[in-house]
């Protein structure tokens, strides 16, 4: 693979990275201010920067080697919804479905939940990255490896505390995971994007970490007296930029000021 094809696979893994984290941010950042309790609505609001933060490292990554006019805030703000590569499941509102695709309140279950699941994949994903041929990718992981094992530890102390709490809690959280399990199907298809950066020797394919995932899956789930749900339904191709309608209804309300005032400084 010439030094070309390795930059733009690296550049569409960044952006695949990114973009993850730049959606569950905006969809954790809806908490704040309304959390349950004030210390969960501050910690998730710290989680929120984190995924933020680890944003703007990637996408200013991605902007550099693309050179030109890209910026991380031409990535985050002028791309529409089938430029972006984030997984499907990270997208979908805090809220279980009632009817068809009428949403109900946002539900802290659902978010817990959520976290939960992508944390358990970032986290030893992160950690492989740390050996990625390209030292700022293996870099940001080093950082981002630290942040998301603290995101794994509150998801899972939640999930336990409200899987093994009242029965009204257990079933709403096994609603939850219920709802969600299908979407993690996507972590583990393949794409362009991650092959072409495995090949170039700087990212990891997520079925790397599979078994990995599992287990913690699974000893967490037992741990909070929940049952482990089926994955079996329609597998989501988020990062092919086939998503869900929520994807443009969310970045329609983050990308709104930005588009309103091109070039504008603050």
């Amino acid at each position: 693979m010439n030094a070309v094809a390795i930059d733009n696979a690296l550049v569409d893994y960044l952006l695949h990275l990114g973009d993850n984290a730049l959606v569950l941010g905006q969809r954790n950042s809806q908490w704040c201010g309304v959390g349950p309790v004030l210390e969960e609505d501050l910690a998730l609001t710290n989680q929120t920067l984190d995924l933020i933060g680890q944003a703007r490292l990637l996408y200013q990554e991605a902007a550099r080697l693309q050179g030109g006019d890209a910026t991380e805030d031409t990535l985050a703000y002028f791309r529409d919804a089938p430029d972006f590569r984030n997984y499907v499941l990270l997208e979908l509102p805090a809220s279980l479905p009632r009817v068809g695709y009428a949403q109900g309140d946002m539900d802290w279950g659902v978010t817990l939940a959520r976290n939960f699941l992508y944390s358990a994949l970032m986290v030893p994903l992160w950690e492989a990255l740390q050996a990625s041929a390209h030292a700022p990718l293996a870099a940001i992981a080093a950082k981002s490896l630290k942040e998301a094992r603290y995101h794994l530890r509150h998801a899972s102390e939640w999930v336990v505390r409200l899987g093994d709490g009242t029965d009204v809690s257990h079933a709403r959280m096994q609603a939850a995971f219920d709802h969600l399990m299908p979407y993690t199907q996507e972590f583990w298809t393949d794409s362009d994007l991650e092959q072409a950066a495995v090949e170039a020797g700087v990212g990891v394919h997520p079925t790397q970490v599979r078994d990995v995932w599992r287990a913690t899956v699974e000893a967490t789930l037992q741990e909070a007296t929940l049952r482990v749900p089926s994955d079996v339904g329609y597998v989501p191709q988020g990062k092919q930029g086939l998503h869900s309608e929520h994807l443009s209804y969310l970045l329609g309300e983050m990308q709104c000021v930005a588009r309103a005032h091109p070039g504008a400084v603050w």
